[in-house]
């Protein structure tokens, strides 16, 4: 029998329904990986007793003859975004020092009533803030690739501990969030699957925010497969969050039929931008020619407001960061630094508190707010942002789903863009334009670069055709047959 640990949701499914093994015993596995793991620093918080007493419950569910959930005893982890009822929350941040919630996450929550075992929480960017997962207060996450030279590689952000996780077999999926690429962007550097779901299918009730119309919960997984299980165990409505869509969860699983014929597949040219790697080009004709040879349809279609995607986003994504970190001021929870006055106690907490990419969008979002500047900047790029999804209406009316690059490059050496903000924010070049529109997006891993690291394809669809985005990516998936693993081929 393979390792516990290079099992996938599904198979680890089966083999508790069959009795091969139980929940405990998965669970310790992945726990022992986690301890062998602790160099990529994948996690913030670890919670092995927590994971244990859970498992056992679900074993004790499976010896008394009860119903089984979606996800009962499996083995995932949590992104330190999520609030977790007595579990160390942190975004990331030194702001949130010791801030225990009395409260869980609706989608941990989700997860927990379907049966998932938490093994803890990873590390992220700072409040999500980042494109590396190097602006976290609790270290770098390391990515389990590496570079022909040896370098220590990003595993992308912001969910790049939850990607790491993955990668590295310490869980067998991971809750991400994404705000302008942070799911799918991570999953492309780790050579994973990462789904990002129309905006609002999961829940944002617990998570911490950074930009409200964006953010969105998602599964992180080994497989297409995986992530509809787990997309299914994470999703309904919510009426603690009014952006919740009261639309029912279909069975994702479901729709995985390996069959396209007939469907229409969108090459959008504005996608074709100078300075893209030109394996990942070579990459996407060949994720083209997959799709064409499974029967689906291949056109070409032009989104012409693409190239206002990214300077729209870095308005509207720190306008709305602005707001909501005016919350993190040393009074209510987490750090506080003190100071001679009220004034300079919150100068003082979120001067300590926050790191350099946090001020940097706070600073910029506050500017963008201004009363002399909010027609100029902020107004302007709402409107833009409609443009966008405009565009993306019309391109649907044709077509089922479009397929992108995920990523302009290759996994990069940690260090390597530190200084030049600018080329962090390029990195979500590809994912940014879905996330404005509020459309699900997967990025499926398709091939290797040339230095022998992980590149994805993206998938994106109609606001909630999942289930077709889910379809058409486990066909690209059975035709790519990407097998390779960290450190040798699998």
């Amino acid at each position: 029998m393979a390792s516990l640990t290079d099992l996938t949701i599904a198979t680890a499914r089966d083999g508790l329904a069959k009795g091969d093994f139980s929940a405990v015993e998965l669970t310790q596995a992945h726990l022992d990986a986690m301890t062998a793991a602790r160099d990529l620093n994948a996690f913030i918080t670890e919670t092995p007793d927590l994971a244990l007493e859970r498992a056992a419950a679900s074993d004790g569910r499976r010896s008394a003859g009860q119903s089984a959930g979606a996800m009962d005893g499996i083995p995932v982890a949590i992104k330190d975004l999520f609030c977790t009822d007595g579990v160390l929350t942190t975004a990331g941040s030194h702001i949130l020092d010791g801030f225990v919630p009395t409260y869980e996450s609706t989608v941990s929550q989700n997860l927990r009533n379907a049966g998932a075992v938490m093994l803890g929480k990873t590390n992220m960017d700072e409040f999500a803030m980042g494109s590396a997962n190097i602006t976290s207060y609790y270290g770098n996450v390391i990515n389990p690739w590496k570079g022909q030279d040896g370098k220590d590689l990003v595993p992308g952000g912001s969910s790049g501990g939850s990607a790491a996780a993955v990668a590295a077999h310490l869980a067998l999926g991971a809750t991400g969030t994404d705000t302008g690429g942070s799911i799918r962007q991570p999953a492309a550097f780790t050579g994973i699957v990462g789904l990002k779901p129309t905006y609002g299918r999961c829940s944002r009730w617990g998570i911490v925010a950074f930009s409200s119309s964006l953010d969105q919960a998602g599964p992180m997984t080994r497989t297409v497969r995986d992530g509809a299980i787990m997309l299914g165990a994470m999703a309904g409505h919510d009426a603690k969050d009014s952006t919740s869509a009261p639309i029912a969860v279909p069975d994702f699983e479901a729709a995985l039929s390996g069959d396209i014929r007939g469907l229409k597949v969108g090459i959008p040219k504005e996608y074709h931008r100078e300075g893209i790697a030109p394996e990942i080009d070579a990459l996407w004709s060949l994720g083209k020619d997959m799709l064409k040879q499974a029967g689906a349809e291949i056109l070409d279609v032009s989104l012409p407001h693409t190239e206002h995607a990214l300077p729209t986003y870095y308005i509207i994504a720190p306008a709305e960061a602005s707001a909501n970190l005016a919350r993190y001021d040393g009074v209510r929870y987490g750090l506080r630094v003190a100071g001679d006055s009220l004034d300079e106690m919150y100068a003082n907490t979120r001067g300590e508190g926050f790191g350099d990419e946090v001020k940097r969008r706070v600073l910029i979002g506050t500017y963008v707010l201004s009363a002399g500047f909010y027609d100029a900047y902020y107004r302007k790029a709402q409107r833009v942002r409609k443009l966008i999804a405009d565009d993306f209406t019309k391109v649907f009316n044709d077509v089922d789903v479009l397929l992108t690059p995920t990523a302009p490059s290759e996994a990069f050496a940690i260090g390597e863009k530190m200084d030049d903000p600018i080329a962090m924010f390029l990195n979500d070049v590809f994912t940014v334009p879905a996330s404005l529109a509020g459309l699900p997006g997967i990025s499926i891993p398709t091939g290797l670069s040339s230095g022998g690291l992980p590149l994805g394809l993206q998938l994106l669809g109609r606001p909630f055709h999942e289930e077709t985005v889910l379809r058409v990516a486990d066909v690209l998936e059975t035709a790519a047959d990407f097998k390779a693993v960290p450190g040798g081929e699998g």
